[in-house]
């Protein structure tokens, strides 16, 4: 094994990218995900790569999208209400065709709420949040480890897909301390080659990339190769991960750092005799309808637990349709449901 290092997610999230090969990284500071901001601001211009505190969210995200489209990897992060102000940004970068990554380290909410953890951006996150028929890839990590893995992850799939891909994380997250073994540096030469970015006409016709058009017929080709993308990316990427569920009578769906409170659950109910088991979305979008389709026909009860008032629920009860009783749990305003909260609430339906 190789070195460890006791480091916070943020600063994990962070140095993964500068090992993913991120050139530029243009960013607004806003707690609690200050700790990214100020690992980039320390290392980026140090490797001779692009660090720009801008003066608005809105003036990180369009030097993202200008960035992205010359070609080079590229980063932003916010939290929640700073992310709002992205909006506009991230769907002008989707309709582009544009490769970037976004990390939203999220807080309680709505308005300028609290610095406290939360997961209340879910649909914004997955259901698109800005306008127009587009998505992104979101990632959600549930410990400081996976939010590395799933950074080095975030820029390929972003330059696969030529996509926004967010990586949908908390303040609890970005906070926490625990041991990481970091990546290694990506080889350069690996990043794919981009054809299509505006580097200079020089002995080629020129590249142009916008997401505007007035003819609707072109502008309806434009979406209709947009969503035959996502359903590609649909086919392609869903990341899911179940335990313990192989003779479940109930089973708890919980995405991010509830689901790892919720392992402690399932342990503890386990325990106590109950055959409770957990699903965990990786990919929140595309969120895995199939797989928990399927679990669903063998179980009695889903009982969803977020941070929220109920956001991906609204997505497992599509998944699970009648198939299963499908009861929440959740907390809102920062307060993080304990293993006994949600033991307590697993003993109710578990009957």
């Amino acid at each position: 094994m190789g070195k460890r290092d006791l480091l916070r997610g943020n600063e994990v999230i962070a140095e993964a990218a500068i090992r993913a090969g991120c050139q530029c990284y243009f960013a607004y500071p806003i707690t609690p995900q200050a700790e990214l901001l100020e690992h980039m601001a320390r290392n980026m211009p140090r490797l001779g790569r692009t660090f720009v505190q801008a003066e608005s969210e809105i003036a990180a995200v369009s030097m993202v999208y200008g960035a992205a489209a010359a070609g080079v990897r590229t980063m932003t992060s916010s939290s929640s209400p700073g992310i709002s102000l992205k909006q506009e940004g991230i769907s002008y970068l989707a309709g582009s065709n544009l490769p970037a990554v976004i990390v939203n380290v999220v807080r309680g909410g709505p308005g300028l709420g609290d610095i406290a953890p939360s997961q209340c951006d879910y649909f914004q996150a997955t259901k698109g949040g800005g306008h127009g028929d587009y998505h992104m890839i979101v990632l959600a990590p549930s410990t400081v480890p996976e939010a590395g893995e799933l950074t080095m992850l975030a820029f390929e799939l972003a330059d696969r897909y030529r996509t926004p891909v967010m990586i949908l994380t908390d303040g609890l997250l970005g906070q926490m301390m625990e041991p990481v073994e970091l990546p290694e540096p990506i080889d350069p030469a690996s990043i794919p080659a981009k054809p299509w970015a505006t580097t200079g006409a020089s002995g080629r016709d020129p590249n142009i990339i916008l997401s505007f058009d007035l003819d609707p017929e072109v502008l309806r080709q434009m979406n209709l190769d947009l969503q035959a993308k996502y359903r590609r990316i649909e086919e392609a990427e869903l990341r899911y991960e179940e335990t313990m569920t192989e003779d479940a009578d109930l089973v708890i769906a919980a995405h991010g750092t509830m689901a790892r409170i919720a392992e402690t659950v399932v342990r503890r109910a386990r325990e106590e005799g109950l055959k409770v088991g957990l699903f965990r979305p990786i990919t929140v979008w595309p969120f895995p309808y199939e797989p928990l389709r399927e679990l669903s026909s063998h179980v009695s009860t889903v009982l969803t637990v977020e941070m929220s008032a109920g956001q991906m629920w609204e997505d497992v009860r599509l998944a699970v349709a009648e198939r299963a009783a499908t009861p929440f749990y959740g907390e809102m305003g920062g307060i993080v449901p304990t293993p006994r909260d949600i033991l307590s609430e697993v003993r109710k339906h578990a009957g």
